[in-house]
């Protein structure tokens, strides 16, 4: 059996799995906070025939060239992206988008903690700050259930009105944000909610616009920062290496059938 079957197999499985990786930032295009993946391949195991520098002919000279035969490519991860997304206006007062570095906390269901760029944030029946999904913020901020008007700071602090104090500014919490050495080492889990690893470290937590961290926008969300044009680029891309890994497997089912056929 002709290797380049085996080996052409493996192109067809890494670009089935860029398409499957393309479409899933397509599908999140208008997600708030998504930030796109792309993947990298690595070469597989090579089967060497002779090695560079070996003996090889009269008077025994190196040969300055080898004979390797590769054996195909698989994918070696898939890395995500923390480029900024566009920060579009709402005129929410409880969307918030952070204008550079910095993840917000949330607690999960299961009581560990998450980390997020989606900063669309509710009131739940207690008066917390939560998630679309109910995942409340850390740290904690509480707001009263007479409240009239929330503003939040550039740097975090959360402020506003009551109706027990209608002319005056009542401070309700301070928010802080989170960035991490290898945000990519974080473990995506859905949800817009993302896991730290080993790999990606301990979180460095400071107040907004404090340790190179960003700072906060009321009345914006972040955007996805897929690019629709390249995604649909690269999409092409990988369609066409697909099409010729499966012609150079119809070339060596040819040749088989070739070989097959010498001797009848």
């Amino acid at each position: 059996m002709l290797k380049s079957l085996y080996t052409t197999a493996t192109g067809m499985r890494a670009q089935q799995t860029m398409v499957d990786m393309i479409a899933n930032n397509i599908a999140n295009v208008n997600t708030a906070g998504f930030k796109k993946s792309q993947a990298s391949f690595e070469d597989l195991l090579y089967v060497t025939l002779q090695s560079p520098g070996l003996a090889k002919g009269a008077g025994d000279n190196p040969v300055p060239i080898g004979t390797q035969i590769g054996s195909g490519t698989r994918l070696n991860g898939t890395t995500k992206v923390f480029s900024p997304g566009t920060l579009e206006i709402t005129d929410r007062q409880l969307d918030v988008a952070i204008d550079g570095e910095g993840l917000f906390a949330v607690v999960l269901p299961d009581g560990t903690t998450g980390y997020t760029r989606d900063g669309a944030f509710h009131l739940n029946a207690d008066g917390k700050l939560v998630t679309g999904q109910g995942n409340i913020l850390i740290p904690e901020i509480n707001v009263p259930s007479d409240l009239l008007e929330i503003s939040i700071d550039p740097e975090g602090r959360v402020s506003g009105r009551t109706a027990g104090n209608p002319d005056g500014s009542t401070l309700f919490g301070q928010m802080t944000i989170h960035r991490f050495l290898n945000p990519s080492g974080m473990l995506a889990v859905g949800a817009n909610v993302m896991r730290p690893t080993e790999a990606s470290g301990q979180p460095i937590t400071a107040a907004p616009g404090q340790n190179g961290l960003g700072t906060i926008k009321q009345g914006f969300i972040e955007r996805s920062n897929v690019q629709i044009v390249n995604e649909l680029v690269n999409l092409i891309v990988a369609q066409r290496a697909y099409e010729v890994n499966s012609r150079a497997i119809q070339a060596s089912d040819q040749m088989l059938s070739t070989a097959t056929n010498i001797a009848r």
